[in-house]
């Protein structure tokens, strides 16, 4: 999700409807709303929220600072004044980057996940609640412990991270894992490697992490969350026989 600030409400819904239009959740606030809501949103909701998108508003610089004790989702202002003192000036508060408008949410979109992959490339390492995955391809470790994964169900947790707050449907996995010319393998495939993580994260967690809705995919979570219910997994139990084989490779 993405989160809007600005002083004016027209502009906050405009936004709001361009990334609707691009199929990506934001929530447009008003500087007295947004601090109250920054202030007491719950854990699960701040790890939901990809980046902050800050506009006109006269307590601009102080919310880098706000934002960064609660999460470290990238910052972006947006500026309507060129000027390299008042480009700076911002910089200077905290922001991970400063766009001149007008600019296309897509655009935007770029710039988050630019900042993401420069952070997890410092750091080698990308953690979600108990969940660390690392960039280099070894082993993910949860709750302080290697948990050994086949190649595929690594990279399937690997890409539920790095769209970690975001739903991604059955599809786009598997785009992603075997690409969109791979004609021999079927995209059920992916039901049965997500069904065996799940079951593999849950012995070490405790709880399911991976939050399933009907018809409209996955999202990795930190926390469990109390209303998930069972009616909304996409797939509880798959058949252990299935019509296409399924390879998997032990790496690190």
């Amino acid at each position: 999700m993405i989160i809007i600030v600005d002083e004016r409400q027209m502009v906050t819904q405009a936004y709001e409807a361009s990334f609707g239009r691009e199929g990506i959740a934001s929530m447009g606030f008003g500087p007295a709303d947004f601090n109250n809501w920054v202030e007491s949103a719950a854990v699960p909701d701040l790890e939901a929220v990809e980046a902050f998108i800050l506009g006109d508003c006269a307590e601009r610089e102080d919310y880098p600072r706000q934002i960064r004790n609660k999460t470290r989702a990238p910052v972006i202002a947006l500026s309507e004044n060129p000027g390299l003192e008042q480009t700076l000036k911002i910089f200077a508060a905290g922001v991970d980057d400063v766009v001149r408008k007008p600019v296309h949410v897509r655009e935007i979109m770029a710039r988050v996940e630019a900042i993401r992959r420069r952070r997890e490339d410092a750091a080698g390492y990308t953690d979600v609640g108990d969940i660390r995955v690392f960039s280099n391809g070894c082993d993910p470790v949860v709750k302080g412990e290697v948990l050994l994964l086949p190649r595929r169900e690594r990279r399937i947790l690997e890409y539920l991270v790095s769209r970690r707050g975001r739903l991604v449907s059955k599809a786009q996995i598997f785009s992603s894992i075997y690409g969109i010319f791979d004609e021999d393998v079927q995209e059920n495939v992916i039901e049965s490697h997500i069904s065996k993580l799940r079951k593999k994260l849950r012995n070490r967690l405790g709880f399911d992490p991976i939050e399933s809705k009907r018809y409209l995919g996955y999202r990795l979570i930190a926390e469990p969350v109390a209303e998930m219910a069972a009616t909304d997994s996409l797939e509880d139990e798959m058949p252990t026989a299935l019509a296409y084989p399924l390879v998997d490779e032990m790496a690190c």
